[in-house]
């Protein structure tokens, strides 16, 4: 945000400096603060005050559930497992956060596309994270990231061993994206598709000894 400032700033001194139609200037000056206001609000981090629960899994991010359906985790559990998908718009939150408290058991990057985020294929060639939590209550939960096709970099903070805490940050995605979460067959999900969903507040399944 500082960056953008800075070079905000420098385009309306050229601007000034350089332009004598008034109206171009006053232009220029109206773009450069709409865009900052767009920066300010894809990377603000509210604060979330997520209820502790070990036996349920909060959504990890904002955005609307899009997917709700049995696949094959080919690259951790190796089974088959229950996945619920949130995409992310623009103007969500891109904050990710940890949908479980427990132990980071895994966490790897893997370079790939920029496919759309719905594409059937981004779960598995777009460039992702994959990172697992478990607690002694709800087992492994396995989280991706995912890039879309405007979104260029992932960022995770979760590292193996960690002990996390419900709803704290785990990463940031720069541009319109999706999460996947994997939940062991079964599990009563608390959501519908098409659901708006808010990261660390809304229960997306409940996982019960």
């Amino acid at each position: 945000m500082a960056i953008a400032a800075l070079l905000f700033i420098a385009i309306n001194a050229v601007s000034y400096s350089l332009i004598n139609t008034y109206w171009i200037k006053f232009a220029i000056l109206v773009a450069t603060i709409i865009l900052f206001f767009l920066i300010i609000q894809f990377f603000r981090n509210p604060k979330r005050n997520t209820i502790l629960n070990d036996a349920h899994v909060v959504a990890p991010v904002d955005g609307k559930v899009v997917a709700i359906e049995e696949v094959e985790e080919k690259e951790y559990f190796k089974d088959r497992r229950l996945q619920v998908s949130i995409f992310m718009s623009p103007i969500n939150v891109h904050v990710t956060r940890h949908p479980i408290g427990g132990k980071v058991k895994y966490s790897k990057y893997h370079p790939g596309k920029f496919l759309v985020a719905w594409h059937p294929k981004s779960s598995e060639e777009n460039e992702r994270t994959t990172v697992v939590v478990a607690n002694d209550i709800a087992g492994e939960v396995l989280y991706r990231q995912i890039a879309g096709a405007m979104a260029k970099r992932i960022v995770n903070y979760a590292e193996v061993d960690n002990e996390v805490i419900q709803g704290s940050d785990s990463g940031f995605i720069k541009f319109g994206s999706r999460v996947d979460v994997f939940l062991p067959l079964n599990t009563p999900i608390s959501v519908k598709l098409n659901q708006k969903v808010k990261g660390g507040l809304s229960v997306i399944a409940k996982i019960y000894e």
